[in-house]
């Protein structure tokens, strides 16, 4: 089955859709129908076959006209006023959450708010508050910390932009082992990111460290 890949935010999760009469290229903007409603994506993977079910794939429905592009910058705009509504709102509620970002579909038939907390929320009358001032479908949907620190962005403790942030577009398992097998201070300040977590990068080069140490063992070996 022929598809493309499209991103939607940066360093986003690359999803998968049937091109239909389009011929988008990398690079290319386009307006795709997903299961939120229509958006409004980058193309990061021209038409191409993969091993997808023909039926689970959404089609892209055009590409993006310069009236799309306007209405994703009005979209940045109300994305922005709706975070401070919600903000507000959830503090007249006195609810334990915090508030880290706002997504507008492009045909405006939904608005998500993505939020963190320690734990479950009820929410429900909160809902009904926003779907009154926002007369549109309202999603809110809890994330994790390490998705918040790739929402809101930042600065690693090397100085560079955050790779969750930057290109990092999937989080992979991280373990205490990988820093132990890189012979790294186990000291959380050191091998913690922004978000708390261990940090992505120390899954990096643990390849190459276990390689290292199978060749020492086995070079060990070989003198006995």
């Amino acid at each position: 089955m022929r598809a493309v890949g499209v991103r939607f935010k940066k360093a986003g999760k690359v999803y998968y859709f049937n091109p239909g009469n389009c011929e988008p290229k990398p690079g290319d903007k386009v307006v795709v129908e997903t299961v939120r409603g229509t958006e409004f994506g980058y193309v990061v993977t021209g038409p191409t076959e993969v091993d997808i079910d023909p039926a689970a794939l959404k089609p892209v429905v055009r590409l993006a006209t310069p009236e799309d592009i306007k209405q994703v910058l009005a979209n940045r705009e109300k994305e922005r006023q709706a975070f401070k509504v919600c903000k507000d709102k959830i503090a007249a509620h006195g609810l334990p959450m915090k508030l880290i970002g706002v997504d507008y579909t492009l045909d405006g038939s939904k608005v998500i708010f993505y939020f963190t907390a320690e734990g479950r929320v009820d929410f429900r009358q909160l809902v009904r508050d926003l779907a009154a001032v926002f007369k549109t479908r309202i999603e809110l949907r809890q994330i994790g910390v390490r998705d918040e620190a790739k929402v809101l962005g930042g600065m690693g403790s090397c100085g560079r932009e955050l790779c969750c942030n930057a290109w990092l577009f999937e989080f992979a398992p991280v373990s205490i082992r990988m820093a132990k097998g890189q012979n790294l201070v186990l000291n959380p300040t050191k091998i913690s990111g922004v978000c708390g977590r261990l940090m992505c990068c120390l899954r990096y080069e643990n390849p190459d460290y276990r390689v290292q140490e199978a060749e020492l063992e086995q070079d060990e070996g070989g003198e006995e």
